[in-house]
């Protein structure tokens, strides 16, 4: 059969129409102010977390200014059960965007994880805060103290587990037989203490969090010193690296009633994570406005004010996506 031919005239109309776009599309990048491209559009998801965590109020509030500053993006925030359901819900599609503690990034690259090798990150945040709670009348001093007690641990996919397992392992103590682990998240430990159901709770998060301090005005609290712990927990090997010994001001719960001392605990970054088939441009977008709205997120969200242009680079364990590396170059002094 002889090969078709297209006729003379409708291969005129298509050459006509494709001169037409590249003029439009000419036309559009020269209208732009100079140093700018068009503006992100489409929808993206961003894993968060648990309501009443700190994640969840960040991820609120993120929303708001990317809604400012790239209105033609609409975003959809997704809940989560933390950290390792982050990693989870990007590296399947889920999500676009999502938080997660270095050391849970750390776990999941190290045990080789579906996508693991295609994750990236766009800043360094805000420091979590390891914080274990009890009731002020409580006798526990420290993690040894907890033997027998029924304790809540986070969600089975929280990076909260991940470094209370370590904490316990750190203190000598086994999990699953030495304490009856309670495996729940932010958005409900608090009410299992307050009703005697819980003798303590493990919470890794920025300070203060919204929910500690909500039960901190109904219910008489303490935060119990993890400083003990460091030697034994960085003894553990290389997925512990990214943890620090670090100090709980005294006034980080002021509905605690007097505290006399900081309280000495261990700290691990955040990190704003992507995937490497992430469009450059929206990703450096996103980390401008990440950088930007420090301060006005921080008002809410008082971990956020330690979101800081000279330290978001440091991403261990994550390379920077390229689109995100843009951005830094492009403001480098």
């Amino acid at each position: 059969m002889a090969p078709r031919l297209a006729l003379p005239g409708r291969r005129r109309a298509v050459q006509t129409g494709v001169v037409a776009a590249a003029v439009l599309a000419l036309l559009m990048w020269w209208l732009l102010p100079p140093g700018t491209s068009p503006t992100p559009s489409g929808r993206i998801s961003v894993a968060t977390g648990v309501p009443t965590g700190v994640y969840a109020k960040y991820g609120d509030l993120l929303k708001e200014d990317l809604a400012r500053d790239l209105p033609a993006l609409e975003v959809r925030l997704r809940p989560s059960e933390g950290s390792v359901d982050n990693l989870r819900q990007l590296t399947s599609g889920k999500a676009d965007f999502t938080l997660a503690t270095a050391d849970a990034v750390g776990t999941y690259m190290d045990e080789r994880q579906r996508g693991a090798e295609r994750l990236r990150a766009c800043a360094r945040l805000y420091d979590d805060y390891m914080q274990l709670v009890v009731r002020k009348d409580s006798p526990v001093r420290s993690t040894r103290n907890l033997k027998g007690m029924r304790v809540g641990v986070g969600a089975d996919a929280s990076g909260v587990q991940l470094i209370t397992r370590r904490l316990l392992k750190a203190a000598g103590l086994d999990f699953d037989r030495d304490i009856t682990p309670v495996r729940v998240g932010i958005d409900r430990m608090p009410g299992l203490l307050e009703k005697g159901e819980l003798d303590a709770f493990f919470w890794s998060g920025g300070l203060p969090t919204n929910a500690i301090q909500a039960l901190g005005e109904r219910v008489p609290l303490r935060l119990v010193q993890l400083g003990d712990l460091i030697g034994p927990l960085l003894a553990q090997g290389r997925q512990t690296r990214f943890y620090r010994a670090a100090m709980m001001p005294a006034d980080a719960y002021p509905e605690f009633g007097a505290v006399t001392d900081a309280v000495k605990t261990i700290a691990v970054a955040n990190l704003l994570v992507t995937t490497d088939d992430t469009d450059p441009e929206l990703t450096e977008n996103i980390t401008r406005t990440v950088i930007r709205s420090r301060d006005r997120i921080g008002t809410k969200v008082h971990a956020a004010q330690k979101v800081d242009l000279r330290t978001a680079i440091f991403t261990d364990p994550l390379a920077l996506h390229e689109g995100a590396r843009r951005y830094y170059v492009s403001v480098k002094p």
